[in-house]
């Protein structure tokens, strides 16, 4: 109980740098968090904070519900690897001052095998407490999930195109956000039954 708290602090603080980064890279920090401190020094505070006490009420339900403990970790450990997928790509962009073309496709292929490296590590020694060593099995759940996760997207920007009124940008995150929870919730379904069973 108090090692998954522990890695949930962890988690959280990883990210919150890793976020921090990101939003150096863009220009803003989101949620107001630029109101409240022009340096974002509160995010690495309460994110931590966040994680853990997601992780203290998925403790909670674990008895009763143990596979939405076990979400709560691969939740943990996925939006790490998003944030870790983002934060290696706008280092590399931050470092060259490049962030199209030829270059930034090499960027994207770093930064998915070192989130996808992490994401095994995590999953494996956390998530899910697996002894076995699959990382084949684990390689190819990751790209089914990646095709799924940009197919959805693709469809719902590409295909469906702009609702309720929402402008393109808008829109085009809607599509990532939905991409990223079918693919989730592949991901988990793949890693609990085929890689980590």
């Amino acid at each position: 109980m108090r090692k998954d708290i522990l890695v949930s602090l962890v988690i959280g603080e990883i990210s919150a740098w890793l976020m921090l980064l990101i939003f150096k890279n863009i220009g803003a920090l989101p949620f107001g968090f630029d109101k409240l401190t022009t340096n974002g020094w509160l995010l690495p505070i309460v994110f931590p904070l966040l994680c853990a006490g997601g992780m203290v009420v998925a403790l909670f339900f674990k008895k009763r519900l143990s596979i939405l403990y076990q979400f709560a970790k691969f939740f943990l450990v996925g939006g790490l690897n998003v944030l870790v997928d983002l934060g290696v790509l706008n280092l590399l962009i931050i470092i060259s001052a490049t962030s199209a073309g030829l270059w930034y496709s090499v960027f994207k292929g770093i930064s998915f095998l070192v989130a996808t490296t992490n994401s095994y590590f995590w999953n494996k020694n956390w998530t899910f407490g697996s002894r076995q060593s699959k990382f084949g099995q684990f390689l190819v759940v990751s790209a089914i999930g990646f095709l799924i996760n940009v197919g959805v997207a693709s469809l719902v920007v590409n295909l469906i195109g702009p609702q309720f009124g929402l402008a393109l940008k808008t829109w085009a995150n809607v599509g990532a956000l939905l991409g990223s929870v079918v693919g989730l919730m592949w991901n988990f379904a793949g890693y609990k039954f085929v890689v980590f069973k």
